[in-house]
């Protein structure tokens, strides 16, 4: 029976490979435990998100985007990784230009029907944390992934999983994918 969650995958793009402008050193580990999770076929809902640079920024994102212009205008470092491409034609992929996955209107839709949101991908430092922080305010109860995430240094990793813990068990379950194939959200709170 499927889970009535919603797997979040966050901006598993090729600028974050290991070696890229951006790395994060687990990002392939991560993307293995995803794909494992994906390969059960237990979760309701999944989608990808991809981070793009707005052609209009305003604000800090002006100057980011000017800094910046070179990365966000090679079509291969945008793209999601090969590991992970042959999911994004079963499942949706959005485009966003900040760093909560949150300001994408579906995605709050989507959100409002599950019971749980998976958050995987990367950065745990800037796009998961923003994207978990706002989800905790739409009132999601939230899962991390903690084989699922990646940051730009371990150090990173452990600092936004020991963030996600201060939230357990009201807003949030911390656990890896292998504890969420055989228990789920079971441990949560009403």
């Amino acid at each position: 029976m499927k889970r009535k969650d919603l797997l979040l995958v966050i901006d598993m793009q090729n600028v974050y490979r290991p070696g890229e402008e951006w790395q994060c050193p687990s990002m392939l580990r991560a993307a293995e435990n995803i794909r494992g999770l994906l390969e059960t076929g237990i979760i309701e809902q999944t989608v990808f998100t991809r981070f793009t640079a707005p052609e209009h920024p305003a604000g800090a994102w002006r100057q980011y985007n000017e800094e910046y212009a070179e990365i966000n205008g090679n079509r291969y470092l945008n793209e999601i990784i090969k590991e992970l491409q042959p999911y994004t034609s079963k499942y949706p992929v959005y485009d966003k230009n900040v760093y909560s996955s949150f300001k994408i209107p579906e995605l709050v839709q989507l959100a409002s029907r599950a019971e749980h949101i998976l958050l995987g991908g990367v950065v745990a430092e800037c796009c998961v944390l923003a994207t978990l922080m706002e989800a905790i305010d739409l009132g999601c109860k939230v899962i991390y992934l903690t084989d699922c995430i990646s940051g730009q240094t371990e150090q990173n990793e452990q600092s936004i999983r020991k963030i996600a813990e201060s939230f357990s068990p009201m807003h949030t379950l911390v656990m890896d994918s292998k504890q969420y194939i055989r228990y789920g959200g079971a441990h949560m709170t009403e």
